[in-house]
C-alpha cells in the first residue's frame, strides 16, 4: 500500500519545566530558543515514527502560545513520552539538557486513514469468503479496534464464525480458517524423526485448520496430538 504524509503542523505546547513566561513580550529575544525549530524536531521526528504506517497519514494540531520563551538550546531531542504512542491524540515531548535543562511536551493528532474490510453482502456461518463477499471502506485506524484487515488475501478463504449483516466491520475474532480436517475423518498419519517415517491410520478426535494441533486415535486406540495438513494427514514428530 502507498504511504502518503500530510503534515498540517500548528502545535499547542502543553507543559514545561523551568520555562519562562512574558505576557508583555511576543518575540522570543535572542539567547531565547527559537519555537519554529522546536517544532521543526516535531515535525521530522513524528514523520520519521510514523513512515511504516498503512496508508495515508494526517498529523495535526492547534496553535503554540507564542508568549513563552525557553533558553536557547544547543541540541533540542524528541521523544515520545513513556506509557504513550504516536496514535490519535498523542503528545511529543522535546528536551534540552545543555546549557539549560528543561523538558515541553507538543500536543499532536495523528489520523491514519486507509482501506479496510467490510462485509459487502450477507454471509452465512461456515461458508469461506470470496472477493464478493467483501468491500472496501476508508476509516481512520486510530479510531477502529484492534484485529481489523486492509488486505483482501488476508480475508478471502476464511470462514465466518457467525452470519455476518451487509456493512459489518471484518474482524479477526468473526473468522477463522477453513477446516482441513473434521471430526470422525480418517486421517493418515505420518510419524517423521531423524533418519525415518511411518505411516499409520487414524480418526480425528476434533476439527482443525492447517497448521493447527489435533488429536488422532491410532488403530491401536493410542491418542496421538499431530499438525494438520491438507488431504487428510497428520505430521507426528516424536
Amino acid at each position: 500500500m502507498k504511504y502518503k504524509l500530510i503534515c498540517h503542523f500548528s502545535f499547542f505546547l502543553l507543559a514545561g519545566v523551568s520555562m519562562l513566561l512574558s505576557a508583555s513580550e511576543h518575540k522570543q529575544p535572542s539567547g531565547f530558543q527559537k519555537m519554529s525549530v522546536v517544532l521543526k524536531i516535531v515535525e521530522n521526528y513524528v514523520k520519521s515514527e510514523t513512515e511504516t504506517l498503512p496508508g495515508e497519514v494526517i498529523i495535526s494540531q492547534g496553535k503554540i502560545d507564542n508568549r513563552i520563551t525557553l533558553p536557547k538550546c544547543l541540541k533540542l531531542e524528541a521523544f515520545t513520552p513513556t506509557g504513550s504512542r504516536l496514535w490519535g491524540s498523542a503528545s511529543v515531548g522535546v528536551r534540552c539538557n545543555s546549557p539549560s535543562s528543561w523538558t515541553i511536551y507538543v500536543q499532536i493528532n495523528i489520523q491514519v486513514m486507509t482501506d479496510v474490510m467490510h462485509v459487502a453482502r450477507p454471509l452465512t456461518r461456515g461458508t469461506p469468503l470470496v472477493a464478493e463477499d467483501v468491500k472496501l471502506q476508508r476509516v481512520n485506524l486510530t479510531q477502529m479496534p484492534e484485529g481489523i484487515f486492509t488486505e483482501l488475501s488476508q480475508v478471502i478463504g476464511k470462514v465466518p464464525l457467525s452470519s455476518l449483516l451487509s456493512g459489518q466491520l471484518l474482524r479477526q475474532s468473526a473468522l477463522r480458517l477453513p477446516h482441513v480436517i473434521l471430526r470422525g475423518q480418517k486421517v493418515i498419519l505420518h510419524i517423521q524423526g531423524q533418519g525415518f517415517s511411518v505411516s499409520s491410520e487414524g480418526l480425528a478426535l476434533a476439527d482443525a485448520a492447517e497448521g493447527q494441533v489435533v488429536q488422532v486415535r491410532n488403530d491401536s486406540g493410542r491418542v496421538i496430538s499431530g499438525i494438520a495438513r491438507d488431504n487428510g494427514i497428520v505430521i507426528v514428530r516424536p
